[in-house]
């Protein structure tokens, strides 16, 4: 890959936004007055967004510094901060209702907007990844074809479609295959996060603890949907990606889908439930995994890089979450070190810059020298960490997993 001392590191998962200020820059002017009477109402409810951590998601200097701090010199940028009219932080904010979609709509190409002048800045290390909704297939696929053209190489955040929602069709209708035709023409990735889809939950404290073991799964569910509807079959060169959903669950997922595939091909059904031809998939669900997904699991654990380096390094690629409390940042290095100090070079240049060059179209040529000056060198990531190592002020996330392995 590259002939040098340094690794190049590109996360695949850190995210940014603008500040409401900003994206009334960016939004449709006939939509000032009223992005005007909701930013009067708006009352943020995010520390992390209220002080000057917030200037993280688009001061270019400050992240930029930070960023080099950590070694990282190339970053696909999910969405982070609360867009016009949404209610909530981006990730966390339901699909919009009817009523609710004209204005939401209008937020988020606002985002797309100032996303576009933000990576624009510095087009090499940054790939930005827009937002659509997908109440509407043509607003969607106009969407999509707006972020190719301008340039948003990280593709788009692809909504999930929780339980509890009626009013948009779910990912396994055929009515999408017109978006996914576009997506696979224009080679736009589509991408999705942990995180999202959750449904409604009773305002109870229990809640909170069972959102928490229900969280990954709702976030992985577009992936059953999209493969085991065909959608992979029908369009074998889409490029799917997972990020920051950790990979220990895909082994046993995709060994499930695996068997039960081959049992609907070999008999035709399962128990009672019996299957018409057309709805018998050619491949197994491995195979569609190999052609069209790939993961970005976010300060992966020493179980997440073992799986990923048994599967496949070129499907997997390496996430910081930067600016998020639960990141590897500004520990990126150290926490390499504890993960990928035996491994080979090829693999880890592989897991930390190749996959995700490959996915999102990086140019490691012209990110060398940005590595050379900040990235961690071959040495440096080969050194195991010792307990000595660890500093008082590291995060929970990371410490969880450096305690683990020393």
């Amino acid at each position: 890959m590259a002939n040098s001392d340094h690794y190049t590191l590109i996360s695949a998962d850190t995210h940014a936004g603008g500040s409401h200020a900003q994206y009334r820059e960016f939004l449709d002017p006939k939509y000032h007055d009223a992005f005007d009477a909701w930013r009067g109402e708006y009352r943020n409810p995010f520390s992390d967004l209220g002080d000057d951590r917030r200037l993280r998601n688009w001061d270019d200097e400050m992240r930029n510094r930070q960023q080099d701090a950590d070694g990282v010199v190339g970053e696909v940028i999910f969405p982070n901060t609360v867009p016009p009219f949404f209610p909530t932080f981006v990730l966390f904010a339901p699909p919009p209702k009817p009523e609710d979609y004209e204005l939401r709509l209008a937020g988020v190409r606002a985002h797309n907007r100032w996303l576009e002048d933000f990576c624009g800045r510095y087009p090499e290390r940054r790939a930005g990844i827009g937002q659509i909704f997908i109440n509407d297939i043509d607003d969607a696929i106009e969407d999509v074809k707006w972020i190719k053209k301008h340039n948003l190489r990280g593709g788009f955040l692809l909504p999930i479609t929780p339980p509890d929602i009626d009013w948009i069709k779910p990912l396994n209708h055929p009515d999408y295959d017109r978006l996914w035709a576009v997506c696979e023409d224009l080679q736009v990735p589509i991408n999705i996060h942990g995180g999202t889809g959750l449904p409604s939950y009773l305002p109870d404290p229990s809640s909170s603890l069972i959102m928490m073991q229900e969280i990954s799964s709702y976030s992985r569910r577009p992936l059953l949907f999209m493969l085991l509807s065909g959608v992979f079959e029908r369009f074998p060169k889409l490029k799917f990606v997972i990020a920051e959903n950790g990979c220990d669950w895909l082994p046993e997922m995709l060994t499930r889908m695996d068997d039960m595939l081959t049992r609907i091909r070999d008999r035709g059904q399962i128990g009672e439930l019996r299957y018409k031809p057309e709805h018998i998939l050619p491949k197994s669900a491995t195979e569609y995994f190999e052609d069209c997904v790939w993961i970005a699991p976010s300060f992966p654990s020493p179980k997440d890089v073992e799986i990923a380096r048994k599967i496949g390094l070129h499907k997997f690629m390496w996430g910081s979450d930067y600016p998020h409390d639960e990141a590897t940042s500004p520990f990126s290095k150290l926490t390499l070190r504890q993960t990928l100090s035996e491994w080979s070079e090829a693999e880890v240049r592989q897991f930390v810059a190749g996959t995700a060059a490959d996915v999102y179209g990086f140019d490691l040529a012209a990110l060398q020298s940005e590595a050379n000056r900040v990235g961690p060198t071959v040495k440096e990531i080969s050194t195991r960490v010792t307990a000595a190592d660890i500093p008082e002020n590291i995060n929970e996330s990371v410490e969880r997993n450096m305690l683990t392995a020393v």
